[in-house]
């Protein structure tokens, strides 16, 4: 029996032992790494936060030359709107000729530029061209690098909705730009006025801009800014409701000057602080039914926005006081200072363009200056985000 428990045991140590099956990536000290997945990393990120920076960027300068398009008066020089055939000016004598022909068939030649030579519409022309073709690259920003972030696998499943919505809003916004145009390209025999487009497709073709503005901007800093780790405090949860008040404030003041553009209304009581002579001006409520005059009578408009304008400054003056009882991290307080320091900036530049009575540079320089203040309130509300738990 000894001498087979013994060949036993010298068979057992000659059989390999058994190889039990290991999770994979761990089948000895010398296998790799298991790679990342597709997923968006930091790197990522950065890219697809840069990238949305630059967009917003693109429509502020679509923006901004929409705004001075609108104040040479050149927005309604090109009668027709055609994707890609609309891409080419006109290049011969002959060409011109044909286009300055089509111009003259509609109500703003005919009752405002009867006198305007080929020169003269030559300029008006290519402004609105500029702001067209301006459009059209901005929509390809948005497209192009948005589907290849996406086959790459670097959008995030809610990045992805965002940029879907993006995307959307900008093609709208081009249709939108023409439904606008359209609007001063309508003969209207009962009027006698100086053609002009509708002061409410105006205000939602900006307002659309803006939307899409500040969604790309904060998108952008959401990826890019790292969020500090605040104490929740009452002061601080106050402070953050201050600041979103304040920048929806902002938003509502520059959309009101779209019906200070589409009407013209800084042309009327060029004086501040007082409208002529008086601090409420006679013709304030003039047109009937009443709230017709808050988005149609120039005198109500002009008021409001210089209401909105100061209900504005005195928000981030309040709002920069509260927060020096904060305790914030310096970055947040530039932005806080910075916000401060911009509002003051613009109403300087308000009354002044209003005291002048509207020099295009000076105008133009205000209109940037509202998209200034948004940039810099969003700056803020990204620096007092909440840190996800």
């Amino acid at each position: 029996m000894l001498r087979a428990a013994l060949s036993a045991a010298r068979r057992a140590a000659r059989t390999p032992p058994l190889s039990l099956p290991l999770p994979r990536g761990r089948r000895g000290a010398a296998s790799a790494p298991t790679p990342p997945g597709p997923g968006p990393g930091p790197r990522a990120e950065r890219a697809v936060g840069r990238w949305l920076l630059a967009c917003s960027g693109a429509v502020a300068g679509a923006v901004v030359l929409g705004g001075v398009t609108r104040l040479t008066e050149s927005g309604l020089s090109i009668v027709d709107w055609h994707l890609v055939k609309g891409m080419k000016p006109p290049r011969s004598p002959g060409e011109w000729e044909a286009e300055f022909r089509k111009y003259q068939q509609f109500p703003e030649f005919k009752i405002l530029n009867r006198h305007m030579t080929l020169a003269e519409f030559k300029f008006i022309w290519y402004m609105e061209y500029a702001h067209r073709m301006w459009g059209r690259v901005v929509g390809l920003l948005y497209v192009l690098p948005a589907a290849y972030f996406w086959k790459k696998g670097w959008l995030s499943r809610p990045m992805k909705g965002t940029v879907l919505a993006l995307c959307g809003l900008v093609c709208f916004q081009g249709l939108l730009g023409w439904y606008m145009v359209k609007s001063g390209l309508e003969e209207k025999p009962e009027s006698h006025d100086i053609p002009r487009v509708s002061q409410y497709r105006l205000a939602a073709h900006l307002g659309s801009a803006l939307v899409l503005y500040a969604a790309s901007l904060w998108s952008g800093l959401s990826l890019l800014l790292s969020r500090h780790e605040l104490p929740e405090t009452r002061q601080l949860l106050r402070l953050r409701h201050f600041a979103h008040g304040t920048t929806g404030l902002i938003f509502l003041t520059a959309l009101s000057g779209a019906f200070v553009a589409g009407l013209d209304a800084g042309l009327v009581y060029n004086s501040f602080p007082k409208m002529g002579d008086r601090w409420i001006p006679d013709d304030l409520l003039s047109f009937s039914p009443m709230l017709k005059n808050v988005f149609e009578n120039p005198t109500t408009v002009q008021f409001d926005h210089r209401i909105l304008g100061i209900a504005s400054v005195t928000a981030i003056t309040a709002l920069y006081l509260f927060s020096r009882r904060v305790v914030l991290p310096r970055r947040t307080k530039m932005a806080v200072a910075s916000l401060l320091a911009v509002a003051y900036m613009q109403v300087g530049l308000g009354i002044s363009t209003l005291l002048l009575y509207v020099p295009t540079p000076l105008a133009a320089t205000h209109q940037s200056g509202s998209l200034a203040l948004l940039s810099v309130a969003l700056w803020l509300m990204s620096e007092l985000r909440r840190v996800p738990k």
